[in-house]
Parts: structure tokens; sequence; C-alpha cells
């Protein structure tokens, strides 16, 4: 017999009654029914309740033991009583009766429980990561992650994708967020930096002349966190592709996605066909954000020009000096009181806007002051222009363009919310395309890039050269499911000759171009394809597909939001022995803890 186990501990069925087996497993619970002893055995593969009574040598040593210890069972599989068995579990037909014991390691007080769902504070999670990773939930979805990269893995395979590892050290990137930087012993004064993507070495792959390339790249940003962002390191499924239009490279990724999301929707539908195409400004106008949920059925509509000269003074003023009034539909809201209205309004200025206006609607009748001042006749060519019913209410966002379509953004979702209206049993993508190309900086009143200035603009030269800069557009896309930007990406621009005026716009020389990206246009000018490519983060992939709110809850060692490893303890002070190694000297106020 096997040292530790015959079996694991969701193998046995009924079909194995009258077999003595071993089983090794932690204690994950314990019930005393008065002189029998139950005991729920748990390891990676499932759970098998062990029973000992008064006959049972084992008895004595699982009674004083705590639970989470790690023992091995000899044992005799049994039918479970009549009415005892546990359609829960696929060993719930059976129970094995102990034998014998061995004690593998005893474990102390835990300062979480591991069987159980409920909540416990994150710095306790964090710290003691490996109590929590034995909890059903959180051990379902890593292993859900892991079959959801070799679903990726093997799809992009048979697109014709060939796996390539780019480097970890590498050189520091002028532009996107900060570097982590890692010091060179060798090179005293000198800095590798971890990639924060490996955009310049895919690309570069494709002028080497490989011609799909991909990888479950690690990445590395020094940013804060966010509830869909980890900080400090993330993974993406990063590709390229030479020789290819936009619509190449979503036919490419397009079946690769919906592929995995399909196989573990687990009942939910996913969008059928390809995946619908939003421009940029219409996303910005109809959904507040360039990350529509599409489970949302709601319309944001530009309303301004309804209220030129209108009784309801306030919205003609706006729209007189330049502002917008965009209207939230808000249907169904005729038995909603006063106080849905006014709470919608009350949690607007708790975002920091001026305030949310509303107009009711039952039976045809409207009401609030919006509706008072501007008049019947007004409300109900807005709403016959919105397609709104009878009683439908209206919310308002007003003020500068910016302004209004941000908080008309989060109030349509809100309302969605609110009003029940979003499908959580469904997956809706699409891509937001055509972005601008250069954008105004109010604070250093220059044009500047928008997005990624590495994009080629549509157009290519003469757009540069013949278009005012805010009207050009890239062939830059993102993907978006369900209000999550799962990637950027774009047609690249592999002209040395178009990316030298590009960066002319946005107000940088030729020899700032040269010095910062050298890498990159030099081997342009010896013969770039045209390529392009994106990289849809793995982490929010699997967050989307486990149903969690916290991309914590589906990555195996986190860190927390202050970007802390609590477990190992980094980051934490190194000796003067090391830093002299590495020529660095520590200032300030840790200087003194680097001596400890």
């Amino acid at each position: 017999m096997h040292a530790y186990r015959t079996h694991t501990c969701g193998q046995l069925r009924a079909d194995n009654v009258g077999d003595a087996v071993r089983l090794s497993g932690w204690v994950h619970r314990k019930r005393d029914h008065g002189g029998v002893l139950f005991i729920d055995l748990r390891d990676h593969y499932g759970i098998t309740q062990v029973v000992a009574d008064t006959d049972s040598p084992a008895l004595p040593v699982l009674d004083r033991l705590r639970v989470e210890s790690v023992v091995t069972i000899d044992g005799v599989v049994k039918d479970r009583a009549a009415g005892t068995t546990n359609a829960n579990l696929a060993t719930g037909d059976i129970e094995v009766f102990a034998r014998e014991i061995t004690v593998q390691s005893q474990a102390a007080e835990l300062p979480m429980p591991v069987a159980g769902e409920q909540e416990y504070p994150e710095d306790i999670r964090l710290t003691y990561r490996y109590l929590d990773l034995r909890r059903e939930r959180l051990h379902r979805n890593i292993m859900l992650r892991s079959s959801v990269i070799a679903s990726i893995r093997r799809r992009m395979i048979e697109q014709g994708f060939t796996e390539f590892q780019t480097p970890i050290l590498t050189a520091s990137s002028p532009e996107g967020a900060r570097d982590y930087l890692v010091p060179s012993r060798v090179h005293p004064g000198k800095f590798y930096a971890l990639p924060q993507a490996p955009q310049m070495f895919k690309q570069l792959l494709m002028v080497a002349g490989f011609d799909r390339y991909f990888q479950i790249a690690p990445c590395f940003r020094d940013e804060d966190a966010r509830a869909d962002r980890s900080p400090g390191e993330f993974y993406q499924l990063d590709f390229e592709m030479s020789f290819v239009t936009q619509d190449d490279v979503f036919n490419a990724i397009e079946p690769v996605l919906a592929g995995v999301f399909r196989e573990f929707a687990d009942g939910r539908s996913v969008t059928e066909g390809g995946f619908p195409r939003i421009p940029y400004r219409e996303s910005m106008l109809k959904y507040g954000n360039d990350k529509p949920d599409l489970r949302n059925p709601l319309v944001i509509a530009d309303v301004g020009n309804h209220f030129r000269g209108s009784g309801f003074g306030l919205f003609a003023k706006i729209v007189d000096g330049g502002g917008f009034v965009r209207a939230i539909p808000a249907p169904n809201t005729a038995d909603k009181s006063r106080k849905f209205f006014d709470d919608m309004n009350d949690w607007a200025r708790g975002e920091g806007f001026a305030g949310l206006g509303y107009a009711t609607r039952k039976g045809g009748e409207w009401g609030g002051p919006i509706a008072k001042n501007h008049g019947t006749e007004g409300m109900d060519r807005l709403a016959a222009e919105l397609g709104l019913g009878p009683d439908d209410g209206i919310f308002f966002a007003a003020g500068k363009e910016a302004e209004a379509a941000k908080l008309a953004g989060f109030a349509r979702t809100r309302v969605g919310q609110q009003l029940g209206l979003i499908d959580e049993n469904k997956f809706e993508f699409c891509w937001i395309v055509d972005f601008p190309m250069f954008e105004y900086d109010e604070d250093a009143k220059k044009v500047d890039f928008s997005h990624n200035p590495f994009s080629m603009p549509q157009g290519e030269l003469e757009a540069l050269e013949t278009k005012d800069p805010l009207d050009i557009l890239a062939w830059q896309y993102d993907i978006v499911c369900n209000g999550v930007e799962l990637s950027s990406g774009a047609i690249r621009n592999h002209r040395p000759d178009i990316m030298y005026k590009a960066f002319e716009i946005a107000g940088y020389t030729k020899e700032q171009v040269d010095e910062n990206f050298s890498g990159m246009i030099n081997a342009f000018k010896f013969g770039a394809p045209p390529h392009g490519g994106s990289a849809p983060g793995i982490d929010r992939i699997v967050m989307l597909l486990a149903g969690e709110p916290n991309i914590r809850e589906v990555v195996v060692f986190p860190m927390n939001q202050k970007a802390e490893d609590l477990m190992m303890n980094a980051p934490a002070p190194v000796s003067i022995k090391q830093l002299r190694e590495l020529s660095i000297r520590v200032v300030g106020e840790h200087a003194v803890q680097a001596t400890g």
C-alpha cells in the first residue's frame, strides 16, 4: 500500500464499499455525536467523511487534534446510513471507518478559520494567505485561473501563434506608469527596470521576422491598487501579429476570448458572432465612458438643444455657455417615490458633482421642478425623441462636456443597478475603436498624445501633415467585457518618418525620439512589417469568470492596497553589506532602517 494514500479525498464512491483504503489530508471539520466522532478529511480533490467510534483506536488521537492538522487514515469504506447521505459531496454516499491514524503534522491554533466562507479582515487573510487558499472559494478560483490559462494557451496555438519569452530585466521606459528599478551590481549607478509590458520586445520580434507571437506575460508597474488592478505585478495575454489590419487582429483574438468565456461560463451567455464595434466618441456619448457595460440597456442622449431658450433657466444658461445636458432614462419608475429620485441626486453630490436633475412621469403626467419650468410640451418632445413611455422618468447631467459625460456614465450604471436592469448572467463584449490620436493638454497648454504614441494614425503621414491634430483618429482599440477593460491594443506605427512627425506634433524633437526609443526606432530603419496586437489581462478575465468584484480573489499571492506582501514582509530594508555591493546609499528617514 502507498505510504500516504490509495485514493484521494474526492475519489471514493459506492463501488468502493468494503475496500480497505488509506487517505491523507487535513482535518477540515470535527463533529462529536456522543462517542462517535465524524471528521471531514480534505485534500486538493475533495472531502471524505471519516468515522471513529469507541471501537476505533483512532478515536482518542482524532479527538485531541485541532482542525487543519494533517493525518493519514487507514480504514474501511462503508455505506452511509439511510437519510445521512450528502448530495453536495461527490463522496456523499460513503464514509470511511477509521482503523488506524498517523499524525503527519499537528496544527497550532488557527489565526483564521478555514471551514466556511465567512468574511475575515484582509490583512489577516493576506498575512496567512496559505490558510486563506485552503478555503473552498479561493481554492476554486485559483484552479479556475490555471484552467483558463491552459485554455488560452491551447487556443492561441491553434490560431497559429507561437509562444516566446521576453526579458524581465530591461531598460527603463520614459512613458507610462512608474518603473520598478533594479540596481546593477556590476555597473554601479546604473539600473535595470522590470518591464511594464513586453511592448517593445514583441514589436521587435515582428521586425525579426516572427509572424504571430504570444506570451502569458508578467508585467510590473509601480502604481496604486484598484479593485480591478493589482499593485506591483499582473499577467496578460500578450500577442502581436505581422502584416495585419485591425480586422485581422479582431478576427484572430475574438474566437480565443469568446471560446474561453463559453468554456467557463457556467450557464451564462456570451456575445454571439463578432463583437460589436463602438467608436470612442459614440461610447462617450451613449455610455459616458470608453468601457461600457452593454448588459445595461440604458442609453444616454445629448438633449442640450431642447433647453435653448427653455423656461428652465439653469440648463438654458449651461447650454448657451457651451455646456452640455445629458439625459439618462429611468424606465418604469412611476411607482417610485420622490425619495428614489432625491436619493440619486444626493448620491451624485456625494460623488463630488453639483447634482443630478430629474423629471418624473406617471401615466404621461410630468413631475418635478425641471418639467414644471420646461413645460409639458417641451418634455413631451424630449421624451418622444428618447423613445420613452408614459411611466418612464429621466435623470439629467449638465455641465462641461467631460463633466456631464462622466456623471451621466456613473448615473447610467447606478440607475441600471437600482432598477435591476443589469443581467448578471451575461458576458457582453465590445470593441472600442477610433480613439483620437491627440488631445489638448489644458495644464501644459499643448497638444499631446491621448492614448498610445506608437499607434498608426488613420490616414498615416498625409493625415499628420494636412489635418487638425485633434481630428486625427488612430488605429487603436480596447476590448471591453461587462464594463471592464480587458486590454488596449493598436496597429503599430512601423515607419520612422510617420513616428517622427507624430512626435513632432506632440512637441518632441527627432533627437528626443532617437534618445528615448532608440531600440525600436533603429530597428524600424532596417525594414519593419505592418503589425499590431493587444494584451488582454489574465487577472481581469479570471475575475469576470469567477464573479469576483476584487482582483485579489483570483491571484495566488497578492499584495495589499499599499503594495505590501504581508506574508513575506516585502518590501523590507536590506543590509548595509547588500547596499554597498550595489553602490547604493539610503538617505533620509529610511537610512536608519537600512542599517538594522
